[in-house]
């Protein structure tokens, strides 16, 4: 896991600026949903063209805090990135057309086809049957057309979302920061989302923290819900 913490010139800019260093003290458990994002095989699998090693060290506090979050009545979801890849081209050209180098192309949008095994959930993770799964086709699953886990959230009546998985500073903080932005109270787990570095990883959380929402551990999660 990423051994960083906030620091504490921002949380002094945080306390200056309302009061208190979480913005959701108290959370209802009911209208709470832990979104899990892209814990998949193409970020997880050793020597995978996108491997994120520290993504497989996150994977017991996902493990320990979902099943404490289902035993509360917490939703669990399961987002998956995949990218359908008629002919070997991808649905999202504007990514793998210029951001990736042609020689990991290929064994990316592989890895990323609907039913393809690096697009299955990393088999150390443990899912229960009453999770939903969703799949999304860009960075952030609530940008409009990437998923339905609008949808899904809305319709359970849902207004809180606790953000886990991978990367931290790009799927993760995407969704998260729309999240926001679509005014769900949004929640990024510290302990239980991973980057490719301590300083990827915090950059993210302390911008979170200051404009988007808030900033806890599993655990501080689960006091807030009751837990």
């Amino acid at each position: 896991m990423h051994d960083i913490e906030i620091r504490q010139e921002v949380i002094d800019r945080v306390m200056a600026r309302r009061g208190k260093l979480h913005l959701f003290e108290s959370l209802t458990p009911a209208r709470t949903a832990l979104v899990v994002i892209d814990m998949q095989n193409t970020f997880l699998r050793p020597g995978a063209p996108v491997e994120v090693p520290k993504g497989r060290e996150i994977v017991p506090n996902i493990n320990r805090l979902s099943a404490r979050l289902r035993g509360l009545g917490v939703q669990v979801i399961w987002v998956t990135h995949a990218n359908s890849s008629p002919g070997g081209m991808s649905d999202w050209s504007g990514f793998f057309d210029n951001f990736v180098a042609d020689e990991v192309r290929a064994k990316t949008i592989a890895g990323l086809e609907p039913g393809a095994e690096g697009q299955k959930i990393w088999p150390e993770l443990e899912v229960a049957p009453t999770d939903a799964r969703i799949f999304k086709n860009r960075y952030s699953a609530l940008i409009s057309g990437a998923s339905s886990l609008e949808r899904q959230l809305r319709s359970q009546g849902i207004d809180t979302i606790l953000i886990a998985g991978t990367k931290t500073n790009v799927c993760c903080e995407s969704t998260a920061r729309d999240a926001m932005m679509l005014d769900f109270k949004t929640v990024m787990l510290s302990d239980c989302c991973a980057a490719l570095s301590d300083d990827e990883h915090r950059a993210t959380l302390e911008t979170f923290i200051q404009q988007f929402g808030d900033v806890m551990t599993a655990d501080e999660a689960l006091a807030a819900l009751g837990g």
